[in-house]
């Protein structure tokens, strides 16, 4: 197998473990606090705005690459083994009838709000620096 079809499976694989917490967020047995890291890898994955745009050289890539693997997976491993199989195969019949990917519009709010916050801050900084009150 060619790394190409390599990489090609494993985004496949992240889709689906993505969907699979998708499911498995609503799931009665997902324990309150698996439910609330689930909410925000879900919603993060899902939505269609990234924290670190990916015209941000290197960052922007690291987040998708990185970040939004490693908190699918400890996601997934937090969460009860039934759980898991019930939303995994509630996700492989999603993928299997060609499901639209769902969109997170909370997420989007979420990182536009997370944006403005660090926008604000750094202009409350720049401005306290400008107007000689940090020194």
């Amino acid at each position: 197998m060619g790394a190409i079809a390599r990489l090609k499976q494993w985004a496949r694989g992240l889709k689906r473990d993505a969907m699979t917490l998708w499911f498995a967020r609503r799931h009665p047995h997902t324990p309150w606090a698996v439910k609330l890291l689930v909410l925000i890898v879900v919603g993060y994955a899902l939505s269609p705005i990234d924290l670190i745009p990916d015209a941000i050289p290197v960052l922007g890539l690291l987040d998708d690459a990185l970040l939004l693997p490693l908190l699918i997976w400890l996601a997934l491993r937090l969460l009860p083994a039934h759980v898991r199989e019930e939303a995994r195969a509630q996700a492989d019949a999603w993928q299997a009838a060609g499901g639209l990917r769902p969109r997170s519009r909370l997420g989007a709010a979420v990182i536009v709000g997370l944006w403005v916050l660090a926008l604000a801050g750094l202009g409350w900084l720049g401005w306290r620096a400008w107007s000689g009150e940090g020194a």
